[in-house]
């Protein structure tokens, strides 16, 4: 298993899943309006691009680096976004991912959005832990007390 931890750039799993989350809902969509769906999709879209971009912003003002494959910090970003969340990009992605759902109106298709989230944390967020461990020894591990992974 340890062969995929940060193998498979998070955009790339993310579109794999919002794939699946497709196939899901061909065969069982609930009647939710339109009007509805799209609104709260749109909704859900905004706020995880607006999650995403105010990530990759703190991270260029820190001119360190957004690699996800390679992680090696340069320093540790705290300010902004990352007071609330130690992982606002993957946030920004799993709120496309709801959004995509809602706008499916599909219950496996939103069954599939923790599937990301469990992915995501075990292949991407864990071995980037340990790496920025590494690199800010004690400076991480009491970053990480006082922020949330997700939320």
């Amino acid at each position: 298993m340890n062969s995929l931890e940060l193998r498979i750039p998070p955009p790339v799993v993310a579109l794999f899943f919002a794939l699946l989350m497709w196939l899901a809902s061909l065969p069982f969509a609930l009647p939710i309006p339109f009007a509805y769906r799209v609104g709260v999709a749109i909704a859900l879209v905004i706020v995880g691009l607006g999650l995403r971009v105010s990530g990759m912003v703190s991270f260029r003002r820190a001119r360190t680096t957004m690699n996800p494959v390679r992680p090696g910090a340069t320093s540790l970003v705290r300010s902004g976004v990352y007071r609330l969340t130690r992982n606002p990009m993957y946030l920004g992605w799993t709120l496309k991912l709801l959004g995509w759902a809602m706008f499916l109106a599909s219950p496996l298709a939103l069954l599939l959005v923790p599937l990301f989230m469990l992915y995501i944390r075990r292949f991407q967020i864990e071995p980037e832990e340990r790496v920025l461990s590494s690199l800010f020894v004690g400076e991480y591990s009491q970053y990480s007390e006082k922020v949330r992974r997700w939320l």
